[in-house]
């Protein structure tokens, strides 16, 4: 079955059903990601953020909770003291990595100029990762040329 792309009004329309705004009002804000940054370098607790990040305590509070609210982040008591609070991901937040990966890659591209520190490397052999791509079902990385929106209702079945 040959692939239908989709009509420009029809892809108004269906434009709706897209995912992203859902995303971006769950993560979607600097505070959030550099919070989620933090978690994936390995901070865990209310003062690791704050004196890390410089982030005003209630500003913290708010997206720390909206963070767990949404299933990113799970709050649970920290058992080397019970009186503090670990934040830790949960399986939705990990498979945010290759988002601030992407972000980060172009930042260093396009708004830095320069590679980040510290770098990101492959634990195996100690070199920096890859460009983060689009990639197609058979691991090829796709341009934008090389990519088109099609009607889920087209699709061939899987």
């Amino acid at each position: 079955m040959d692939a239908v792309v989709i009509e420009r009004d029809y892809q108004k329309a269906v434009l709706v059903e897209c995912a992203l705004p859902a995303a971006l009002e769950a993560v979607g804000e600097r505070w959030s990601f550099l919070i989620l940054r933090g978690v994936f370098n390995g901070l865990h607790h209310f003062e690791e953020f704050q004196a890390t990040l410089g982030i005003a305590r209630n500003i913290l509070s708010n997206r720390l909770g909206r963070l767990v609210d949404h299933g990113i982040l799970q709050r649970e008591p920290d058992p080397a003291d019970r009186r503090k609070v670990t934040y830790t991901l949960t399986d939705k937040g990990r498979e945010l990595l290759p988002v601030l990966i992407a972000l980060r890659q172009w930042g260093e591209r396009w708004v830095s100029g320069v590679p980040s520190n510290p770098v990101l490397v492959d634990k195996a052999n100690q070199r920096p990762i890859a460009p983060m791509a689009v990639r197609a079902d058979d691991g090829r990385a796709l341009s934008l040329q090389e990519l088109m929106w099609v009607d889920k209702k087209q699709m061939p079945p899987s």
